[in-house]
């Protein structure tokens, strides 16, 4: 089954459920964002909870070969224009340069992980509003000199 389909599915059996990521992550065991992550295709199941992810949401079996997958990360090529997505890349227009100039002077010169990394999406009550809580804990990884 093509990823594409197989997210599709997935999608569709997640709103047909009324579930939440907490809950599906709750039934595969991992972190809500990891496991959205892998179920959207962006990160590779292992096949015990590939199974337990297609069980709970009662897809077919090619679902899980599919969840299995090495997947192609970071598909999109034009920048999205969905509202929450968009922020992020609004962010980066305005604050990415000095995140990485922080980054150099408290480091040195490297990157931050995208592959040893957890993200955390939190909720902050606010009188004024409430908050969108977002830590992204990526490993430092510095440039090798040769």
């Amino acid at each position: 089954m093509e990823r594409a389909k197989a997210t599709s599915l997935i999608r569709e059996a997640k709103r047909n459920k009324k579930l939440s990521w907490e809950e599906i992550a709750a039934h595969v065991g991992g972190h809500p964002v990891w496991v959205a992550s892998a179920l959207l295709g962006q990160n590779s199941m292992t096949a015990e909870q590939a199974e337990k992810a297609v069980t709970l949401l009662e897809l077919p079996g090619e679902v899980a070969e599919a969840l299995q997958e090495c997947p192609m990360k970071g598909t999109e090529v034009i920048v999205p224009t969905d509202p929450p997505i968009y922020r992020f890349y609004e962010i980066m227009q305005v604050y990415g340069g000095t995140i990485k100039e922080i980054i150099h002077e408290k480091f040195g010169d490297g990157i931050m992980s995208a592959i040893d990394f957890t993200m955390d999406i939190q909720k902050e009550e606010n009188p004024h509003g409430d908050r969108v809580v977002v830590t992204l804990n990526g490993k430092f990884l510095p440039y090798k000199k040769w």
